[in-house]
């Protein structure tokens, strides 16, 4: 496999149903010695599912869910003046906790654009790992917030990434993205994938109303199955423009759901 995967880091990407989940636990089997990071696990360099709250904040929360206060002491990171809670892995039929606690997070608008990036830089400043693999942590939850609730264009978002590009600098790390080219199709399996024993579906309508109540998905007027098509096929576009203009020399594409592993190990 290569001196190299002795550190190399890996961002697992892709559009909604690309079987990015899938691919990571595949990836860390072949490569049980890493460390993996999943959407909700505390990450030094993602923010997905968690709060992000400072010292006066996480005083409020520990107030007002005081009967769980060990679970969220248990599920709280210390990041300089911030806390990090890992609020989606906290069990609790509390009435409210998970909306309130979602209310923290960084992403669907709740910070300006500097304050944002701020955050995102710094903490991929600060990261120095080795050996780790990344599920969706370099485009889809970012991206995603630029699009649909910063309203920023694709050119301010490739100027983002430009500048991201330099902060990783020499770090040891590679993108492995994971290519949707029939998108209608994707998203009919992960409906299916993500549907109750009955069939009823409990992604696909939050993934519609997360679309269709953004302040993109309504300037453009985004709704529905094809309203989603749209805006996937726009992301697609955008980061194969980012892989190609920044990481190139950093990424391996993939078809989605088309490869074999064996294969896949020779180019890390």
């Amino acid at each position: 496999m290569g001196k190299r995967l002795n550190k190399t880091n890996y961002f697992i990407e892709g559009l909604q149903g690309a079987g990015k989940s899938t691919f990571v636990q595949k990836l860390s089997e072949v490569l049980n010695d890493y460390k993996v990071f999943r959407e909700g696990d505390y990450s030094p360099v993602e923010l997905a599912w968690c709060a992000y709250v400072t010292e006066e904040q996480y005083t409020n929360i520990l107030n007002a869910y005081s009967e769980i206060q060990a679970d969220i002491k248990g599920k709280t990171f210390a990041e300089g003046n911030h806390r990090i809670i890992c609020y989606t892995q906290i069990l609790t039929d509390l009435p409210g906790f998970h909306r309130e606690l979602e209310r923290y997070d960084i992403y669907n608008g709740r910070y300006e654009i500097d304050s944002f990036e701020g955050i995102i830089f710094d903490r991929f400043k600060n990261w120095n790992g080795e050996r780790q693999i990344f599920e969706c942590s370099i485009f889809q939850n970012i991206i995603e917030n630029q699009i649909l609730y910063l309203m920023m264009s694709d050119e301010e978002i490739i100027d983002f990434y430009r500048r991201l590009k330099n902060i990783l600098g020499d770090k040891p790390y590679k993108i492995i993205y994971l290519d949707m080219e029939d998108i209608a199709d994707g998203i009919r399996v992960i409906r299916k994938e993500r549907s109750d024993e009955k069939g009823n579906e409990f992604w696909f309508p939050l993934m519609l109303q997360y679309l269709e109540e953004s302040p993109y998905g309504k300037a453009h007027v985004l709704a529905g199955e094809e309203g989603l098509f749209r805006h996937l096929e726009h992301r697609r576009v955008l980061e194969h423009r980012i892989i190609e203009e920044i990481f190139r020399e950093n990424t391996i594409i993939l078809k989605a759901k088309n490869y074999k592993m064996d294969n896949i190990i020779t180019l890390l």
